[in-house]
């Protein structure tokens, strides 16, 4: 007899994972579309993004609250909600592929920084961020860094991304406690 609910389950995973990824897809748009914007309407649209992030990650919390079997499922998703809304994290890219657990991506994204800074088409303070971001993101999915990545990392690891990366240690009830301490601060 199979499991009451799998399905269910199931189905509202793959419904959070595609709201998370429309949010983050929304956020990410906004930043790439930033130069065509006036700075009224790119702020307006970031923020009404971030208040939907904020109202799902409210979501996410009631729902883990009445079904344990989904804790952790949705316990890293609401990590990439976090990171998004507590701007650890600054590339909505880098949010997006850490939500949807995926590390190819990110040493793709990587490598490509890496080409970006040799070729001059970035700077080297945003080559620092953007790596700082992504080699976070892959530690958290479990991914083994290199030494050097690893020293790297130590040597530029902003306050922001340490403390998005203390929370994230425990998927469980301290990300909740910490994640809407950071809601309340940003709302206020």
């Amino acid at each position: 007899m199979a499991s009451y609910g799998t399905a269910e389950t199931e189905k509202l995973r793959a419904n959070v994972e595609d709201q998370l990824a429309r949010l983050l897809q929304q956020l990410q748009d906004c930043e790439e579309l930033k130069g065509d914007l006036d700075e009224d309407e790119y702020e307006a649209t970031k923020q009404e993004t971030i208040a939907q992030l904020k109202e799902f990650e409210a979501s996410l919390q009631k729902m883990m609250a009445g079904n344990i079997t989904l804790v952790n499922e949705l316990g890293s998703m609401r990590l990439a909600i976090q990171g998004a809304v507590s701007e650890a994290f600054k590339t909505p890219e880098v949010i997006k592929m850490f939500a949807n657990k995926q590390p190819a991506q990110l040493r793709m994204k990587l490598s490509q920084l890496k080409e970006d800074l040799k070729l001059k088409r970035i700077t080297p303070e945003l080559h620092t961020i953007q790596a700082v971001e992504i080699l976070t993101a892959l530690k958290k999915l479990g991914e083994t860094l290199s030494a050097e990545e690893q020293g790297f990392l130590q040597e530029n690891m902003s306050q922001q991304v340490a403390e998005f990366e203390a929370a994230s240690g425990d998927v469980g009830s301290g990300i909740l406690s910490t994640a809407a301490g950071q809601v309340k601060a940003a709302q206020q």
